[in-house]
């Protein structure tokens, strides 16, 4: 395991790191592991999918546009979408 010494912090930023690993109930060393781990975990992946069906959800889509989307529109050409 490694040791980091940080040189120069402001007090101001001690200070919420300290009420801030309070509030978690962990030591300031505690906390500053969670954050780093944090910032430079990956991020969950989403499936496209799932993404889908949430902005399907929250943007009201007519029937026309969600037949489309779903690719149930029969005997029609293809067309290019304008995000304009």
């Amino acid at each position: 395991m490694y040791s980091i010494a940080i040189n120069g912090l402001p007090d101001e930023v001690h200070q919420a790191l300290k009420l801030r690993a309070k509030r978690h109930g962990r030591s300031m060393e505690a906390e500053l592991m969670e954050i780093l781990i944090r910032a430079v975990s990956p991020k969950s992946s989403v499936k496209l999918g799932d993404l889908l069906a949430d902005i399907s959800q929250k943007v009201q889509l007519t029937d026309d546009e969600a037949a489309l989307l779903e690719g149930t529109l029969s005997d029609s050409e293809a067309r290019f979408v304008s995000f304009e």
